[in-house]
């Protein structure tokens, strides 16, 4: 018993006092729409698979649309952190310097992400902007306004109280996340790579109104080969649409096609396809099928289609209930790439009534990850009250001991 307290205050000591990383501190200029700014690549990173970001950190061009498009906030984090993820193996983080997305601006992501207009719509909003105009004796430039209703990617209908039109032509696209990849030369720094994110629906929510404005809410289901075919296509329109921006004819973009989970999933949803467009090229070539998934445990499809990962993580909540009479349930959420487990997180929910428990209790994690627990994916296992979090064990891929933060 003494000698696993020395262990896990040795390794909360590790974990807290180390800081890997690459002592390459850099100033660069940096060239943005012809103002030129100085800007700092710092000291560290937090290891070679994460890429350095310029400092000052500046905010993507189109900050804050995505949370409004996307329910679920593990959606959110996943299709940014995925599509780095996914930039990897085009831009390597060695070479490449990661900043938020900057050709893409909020208005421009806005009008994107609307419906396409039907002829006769879009004839009937030009006319109404015309003659506002000229009724407040404003400059009339008639080719502008055209452009500006004709941005939407998603399909059109001709009548959004139609409920058989709307789940025949649902809103497809939710988001598009852009991300830029920069590299040095001679003190600065320069766009190497854009990263373009598509995030598809899974299920399309929209309501009619009757005559009298009463709202009916609906939903239709869109399928992954749905969601695909209409991200290809998006993909080709987009890439069109960047090669006529300033300074993107000869810059290589990759394109990832990322399908959500329903607003209420607790996992979420999977990148499905990639492909890099290299620089100067107009056409998107063969797209990379992405075989990525994220499974709840405990749920039937994990125990359907991971039988033996669902039967550890079971004998793991199993022994926890027998230890604590308060416990309620545990959640776990793995990460397969090619049905191989990649990372496993586990949450666990207690009521505590003092430090002494929880540094107890953490113990006894401690020992049932070393006995039940292979060590061939990251593994990190968060125990919770109902105000905080108490304390978390983290353990990489193919390392036996796991590190130990306990909060104060």
């Amino acid at each position: 018993m003494k000698k696993l307290w020395i262990t896990l205050i040795c390794l909360l000591l590790v974990l807290t006092s180390c800081a890997p990383g690459d002592k390459k501190k850099e100033e660069i200029v940096h060239d943005e729409k012809e103002k030129k700014e100085l800007s700092i690549v710092p000291s560290y990173k937090l290891s070679k698979e994460n890429y350095r970001m310029i400092l000052p950190y500046k905010p993507g061009a189109a900050r804050g649309v995505i949370v409004d498009q996307i329910a679920n906030r593990v959606d959110v984090d996943e299709v940014e952190e995925g599509l780095r993820r996914h930039s990897k193996a085009y831009f390597d983080p060695e070479k490449h310097i990661f900043r938020e997305g900057q050709f893409l601006t909020k208005d421009l992501v806005i009008d994107w992400l609307g419906r396409k207009l039907t002829k006769k719509q879009l004839e009937k909003e030009v006319q109404e902007d015309i003659d506002y105009l000229k009724e407040n004796q404003m400059t009339v430039n008639e080719e502008k306004i055209r452009k500006e209703y004709t941005q939407g990617l998603n399909p059109p209908v001709k009548n959004k109280n139609d409920e058989k039109e709307q789940k025949k032509q649902p809103k497809y696209l939710s988001h598009i996340v852009e991300q830029n990849y920069l590299i040095t030369k001679d003190k600065q720094a320069q766009v190497a790579g854009i990263s373009i994110g598509l995030a598809m629906k899974s299920v399309y929510h929209f309501y009619t109104e009757d005559k009298e404005k009463k709202r009916t809410f609906h939903e239709v289901e869109i399928t992954k080969k749905e969601a695909l075919e209409e991200g290809y296509k998006l993909a080709e329109e987009i890439l069109k649409r960047m090669r006529k921006m300033d300074g993107l004819q000869d810059t290589p973009i990759m394109f990832a096609i990322y399908q959500e989970e329903d607003r209420e999933s607790p996992v979420p949803g999977n990148f499905m396809a990639k492909t890099l467009v290299d620089k100067g090229k107009n056409d998107i070539g063969k797209w990379e099928m992405i075989k990525e998934e994220h499974i709840l445990f405990p749920s039937k499809q994990a125990s359907d289609k991971y039988f033996e990962d669902a039967e550890v993580v079971k004998q793991f909540t199993n022994n926890i209930a027998d230890y604590f009479p308060n416990y309620v349930g545990m959640i776990g959420r793995g990460f397969y790439v090619n049905e191989e487990l990649r990372q496993l997180v586990l949450e666990i929910p207690l009521e505590f009534h003092g430090k002494g428990e929880v540094l107890g209790f953490t113990q006894y994690v401690y020992g049932q990850i070393k006995e039940l627990l292979s060590t061939n994916y990251d593994l990190e296992v968060k125990i919770k009250s109902n105000s905080k979090m108490e304390s978390v064990l983290y353990r990489e891929a193919g390392k036996e001991e796991p590190r130990v933060h306990i909060f104060q």
